[in-house]
């Protein structure tokens, strides 16, 4: 059994963790840390776990919960993994993060997008993208993981077998992407609240998302060559789920047909992407609570532009689940194991 700690466990993501593993036929989770529900029984934080976690929560600071995994889980907000990924590096723990301290190839583009110093450069460098449909080979070796954001990860799979092969014209590339409520984390601010966000659309880090930086840096190394994007986040009155739909100009005239056999040979063999019948596209209801990533997509020949709509559940496919996924990958399991299962209906 893979012995697994989970640092920040009481946060949405680190909940989707436990909720997870626990039932992950070949993991035993030893420890669950949290910042401020230390000494409380998890399944009293989150009463879904009852029968399931009968663990009580470790203090944040606990180097204990390093010492008893094999492997360990970081569910923190940037600028707070650093200290945790490097005391279970030095132990010679493996470490999946989920925040965006590990996810950046450049250490300039981390700190210039993020405005404060990373806290260990060191370990950066050896960190991988834990995006298994483009870095499996990759992870499979990894010590560190730097785990995808929700949004690079449903627009990075949209995007890649179109720059995979140049067939867009440089700086023509929109993503428009819609997110639900549980994206913004369960710490209560403002703009999350229910009267704030129930029965209202709005966009938001119009010019400057963070995750700009690291959807560009990915589609350039599939590309070879600098991709630039547009792309505008949005929040929706739902709780969990995402919409990508990305727009590019197409170098030469093409067609639906062939475009949706260069991503059905693209994503051949890839578990959990499916790409969707010829005239289809995607709604956040189908991979509720799944691992999944769904892809559809049409020429415009009116415009010359190809729209691709990809959806994730942003909470599984969008953080937990492709954690778990590469965890899976790093101890040499089925990548499907305690994730092969249909996404919820309602």
């Amino acid at each position: 059994m893979i012995k697994v700690g989970i640092v920040g466990g009481t946060g949405y993501t680190g909940q989707e963790l436990a909720r997870l593993l626990c039932r992950h036929p070949h993991v035993e989770i030893v420890g669950i840390s949290a910042r401020s529900d230390a000494g409380q029984k998890y399944s009293d934080i989150y009463a879904n776990m009852r029968g399931f976690i009968q663990l009580a929560c470790d203090k944040f600071e606990n180097d204990g919960l390093i010492d008893r995994s094999d492997v360990v889980f970081v569910a923190l907000p940037h600028g707070l993994s650093g200290e945790i990924v490097s005391k279970a590096h030095k132990r010679g723990r493996k470490v999946v993060d989920l925040g965006a301290d590990f996810r950046f190839a450049d250490l300039k583009t981390y700190e210039d997008w993020y405005g404060i110093e990373h806290p260990c450069p060191e370990i950066l460098e050896q960190a991988v993208y834990g995006l298994p449909e483009v870095n499996r080979s990759r992870i499979k070796n990894a010590k560190v993981v730097g785990n995808p954001g929700c949004y690079p990860t449903c627009s990075i799979l949209a995007l890649a077998p179109l720059l995979k092969e140049g067939l867009l014209e440089e700086g023509s590339i929109v993503i428009d992407a819609k997110s639900g409520v549980s994206g913004a984390g369960r710490s209560p601010k403002p703009a999350s609240h229910f009267c704030e966000c129930n029965e209202s659309v709005k966009a938001y880090g119009v010019t400057g998302h963070r995750h700009v930086p690291e959807i560009e840096e990915q589609l350039s190394a599939i590309a070879g060559k600098e991709v630039t994007v547009s792309f505008i986040p949005h929040l929706v009155p739902m709780q969990r789920g995402m919409l990508v739909t990305a727009y590019g100009r197409l170098k030469s005239q093409t067609d639906t047909g062939r475009l949706h056999d260069l991503y059905a040979d693209y994503y051949k063999g890839e578990y959990f992407v499916r790409v969707m019948e010829e005239g289809r596209v995607p709604s956040t209801g189908q991979v509720r609570g799944s691992n999944f990533c769904d892809i559809g997509l049409a020429v415009d020949q009116r415009t010359g532009r190809v729209i691709v709509c990809s959806a994730i559940d942003n909470l599984v496919k969008g953080a937990s689940g492709q954690a778990v996924q590469n965890m899976n990958l790093m101890f040499g399991l089925d990548e499907k194991e305690g994730l092969d299962m249909p996404p919820l209906y309602l």
